[in-house]
């Protein structure tokens, strides 16, 4: 044991500094550990927020993907696209062809 207190003061002394002679740094380090704590926990809040929100929005956008896929496969507009390929291909080039010369800018 007294060995380590010689060791150590004799470290201290080598560099300049004294055992008991930083309260600033001390107490800033306080501090400090105290605001990294704080923000590590609310980091830690809003991370289970986050995932929470997340799960939530995936299992939605999952419900309401089922959801139109089942109104879609249901549709009349689904059947006739599937019983007439050329007519539906004809009458998606009509609109598109529509859609280009209205908002074509002259």
């Amino acid at each position: 044991m007294a060995t380590q207190t010689t060791n150590k003061s004799q470290a201290n002394k080598s560099n300049g500094a004294t055992a008991p002679g930083h309260p600033l740094t001390d107490s800033m380090q306080a501090s400090l550990h105290a605001s990294v704590d704080k923000l590590a926990d609310s980091a830690g809040i809003v991370e289970e927020n986050l995932r929470k929100t997340a799960t939530s929005s995936a299992e939605n956008m999952s419900a309401r993907k089922r959801l139109a896929e089942k109104k879609w496969h249901a549709s009349k507009v689904r059947a006739y696209a599937v019983e007439n390929p050329v007519a539906t291909a004809g009458i998606a080039f009509a609109a598109g062809m529509l859609a280009t010369a209205l908002f074509r800018k002259k």
